[in-house]
């Protein structure tokens, strides 16, 4: 029944608890209790439609006063916590600016970087030139000019990423491949006259349709090799594969080849590591993928095959650290923690 002595207990009930709360959570708690749906002065204003016509002036303006003074008091009291908590808030984040500031640390070079550095060095000791290119390429350098046919697999969506609109033929490079193409044909009119062939590393990121998963990155960095020159054979391939594992991975590493088959190049190899010091014992480990240039790649930069031979490399850096460093998940090499880079001491 909707009573006078009803209506004072709820309120002296409600304003007791706004009273009690001393945060944001429990005025909230308490306002869910009682001026909630369920709370005694919402029932008794839901039995406001059973009373008599001639009571409900009367019994609505009871119920309605005491509604009221105890919403004001629920707006008084957020105000007065919400200042508090703000001045809270503030005294905690003080900052005193006569105190010495402590030196932080700025970050840590990221290993992937460094390796790709430390592969660069090696190959420029041996002679070879670092050659880069644009990361959004035409479809005729990434995959026409190195004789991917035109229904290949990595021509789909499903594998590359296309940059609208699609009939511009532009992708993001799927390797560093593209550089060599752009290396032979800026390099290749001058190999009659001067006698030199073309040494490159080109190293780089690279785009695929991967998934972003322990093994695999849809952004990666590779380091792709190219040598076109007179008398170039596969026995000159194994040699400078070999001397490349020995400075990464110990004076006991090796390579190995694998028949398999490239577009770009003929005859084509998968290349095998043997990693003394990999962490459970010495083991094969799959590299990358090598050959000897294919004819139609060398025409369609137009060097003359019957002249010139060269043989072309890939592999991944990334990889490449993993295997050196134990490193489980690729998903560390991509996510800016510093605590990741920091392990491998290049703090600045």
């Amino acid at each position: 029944m909707i009573t006078q002595e009803a209506v004072d207990a709820a309120v002296d009930a409600a304003l007791a608890a706004i009273d009690a709360a001393s945060s944001s959570a429990e005025l909230k708690a308490a306002r869910a209790a009682h001026s909630g749906e369920a709370s005694p002065l919402a029932q008794l204003n839901a039995q406001l439609r059973n009373v008599p016509n001639d009571q409900k002036a009367a019994l609505g303006k009871l119920v309605g006063q005491a509604r009221g003074r105890v919403g004001q008091a629920f707006a008084t009291r957020e105000g007065a916590i919400a200042e508090a908590e703000s001045a809270a808030q503030l005294d905690a984040e003080r900052v005193d600016i006569t105190a010495v500031a402590p030196r932080a640390r700025v970050g840590a070079r990221h290993p992937v970087s460094l390796l790709q550095e430390e592969i660069a060095d090696i190959f420029v000791g041996m002679g070879w030139e670092i050659a880069e290119g644009p990361e959004l390429e035409h479809e005729w350098y990434n995959f026409d000019a190195l004789n991917f046919d035109v229904d290949h697999p990595a021509r789909q969506m499903q594998d590359t990423f296309f940059v609208d609109p699609v009939d511009r033929h532009l992708v993001m490079r799927t390797h560093t491949s593209p550089v060599q193409v752009r290396s032979m044909l800026e390099r290749g009119p001058a190999l009659d006259e001067d006698g030199r062939g073309i040494y490159v590393l080109c190293p780089g990121r690279v785009y695929r349709t991967d998934e972003f998963d322990a093994t695999h990155l849809p952004v990666f960095t590779q380091f792709e090799g190219l040598v076109i020159d007179k008398g170039i054979s596969m026995a000159h391939l194994k040699g400078t594969l070999d001397h490349v594992a020995q400075q990464l991975f110990g004076a006991e590493a090796t390579t190995r080849f694998r028949t398999n088959y490239f577009p770009f190049t003929e005859p084509s190899a998968e290349l095998d590591l043997w990693h003394p010091t990999f962490k459970g014992g010495a083991r094969w480990i799959e590299w990358g993928g090598c050959g000897m240039v294919n004819p139609n790649v060398l025409r369609a930069a137009g060097i003359d095959p019957e002249i010139y031979s060269g043989f072309a490399f890939g592999m991944g850096v990334e990889r490449a650290l993993m295997f050196r460093s134990d490193v489980q998940d690729m998903r560390d090499m991509a996510e800016g923690d510093v605590r990741f880079s920091e392990q491998f001491g290049m703090v600045v």
